[in-house]
């Protein structure tokens, strides 16, 4: 049996990587999904191979950093599929790199937090208020390995975006969890999508990259998609306010 079968699922950052995936998993598992990200022709190409693998959802691109706009998105998986029960908060940006924290302006602080940790906020925010007529839910955060169990220099405003998202989520899942809605946190390690690639740019910071998690190589989005899909799922139903490390062993491994 389908492990989303007849639930509502929201996913943002749905344009590329993890988000692309986790959506299409979603919607093969029997969710109907609303997709949003600022590429709307990647959003129509999500929908139309979910729509071709039998699937249902529909895009809705905006700026998560703007507050109409995570409302917009929980009123059109209301008003389009009768509610809301899953949401995934994943967009993200690396922001600046190769910078010094010294040299790092207010405004790219600012881009930086507003985008990571902020729209998250902003996204539960209206899903809370939607999942609370349903009397359930389970809202996902992506935070990251970055700022919870490791620093990397010239990373100040990534890592404290993603490491506020696991105090936001252990906050509302207290908040929330006798309302029967539960809040995790997903950590991935790193993972060959287009932001990854942008950390890792060349040769030879991939293969570091690589190097430093225990299995020595970078996630598909695919399994990342696979670990978001249980948090999601009635699988993960004694599940809240946990930071999910899904990160090749980057954590632990000193070798």
């Amino acid at each position: 049996m389908a492990m989303l079968k007849d639930k509502v699922a929201i996913v943002t950052g749905a344009s590329s990587g993890i988000g692309y995936e986790t959506a299409k998993l979603f919607a093969l598992e029997g969710a109907k999904v609303v997709v949003g990200a600022r590429r709307s022709e990647k959003l129509l190409q999500l929908v139309s191979e979910i729509t071709e693998l039998g699937g249902k959802a529909i895009a809705l691109p905006g700026d998560v950093k703007d507050e109409s706009y995570a409302k917009a998105l929980v009123e059109l998986a209301s008003e389009r599929f009768g509610g809301l029960d899953i949401a995934f908060n994943n967009a993200a940006t690396n922001g600046a790199l190769g910078i010094d924290s010294t040299e790092l302006s207010l405004e790219e602080w600012n881009n930086t937090l507003t985008t990571n940790l902020t729209s998250s906020f902003l996204g539960a925010k209206y899903q809370l208020e939607h999942m609370l007529k349903r009397g359930k839910g389970a809202i996902i955060f992506t935070s990251s390995f970055v700022g919870y169990t490791i620093g990397f220099p010239q990373n100040a405003a990534y890592a404290a975006s993603k490491a506020g998202l696991v105090g936001l989520t252990k906050a509302l899942a207290v908040e929330y969890g006798s309302r029967n809605i539960r809040i995790n946190a997903l950590l991935p390690g790193g993972t060959d999508t287009q932001m990854g690639r942008e950390f890792a740019s060349t040769p030879e910071s991939l293969e570091f990259v690589k190097s430093i998690h225990a299995l020595k190589r970078l996630a598909a989005p695919t399994e990342i998609a696979q670990s978001a899909l249980y948090l999601a799922s009635d699988a993960a139903s004694f599940t809240t306010g946990t930071a999910l490390l899904v990160d090749g062993g980057v954590s632990i491994c000193k070798t």
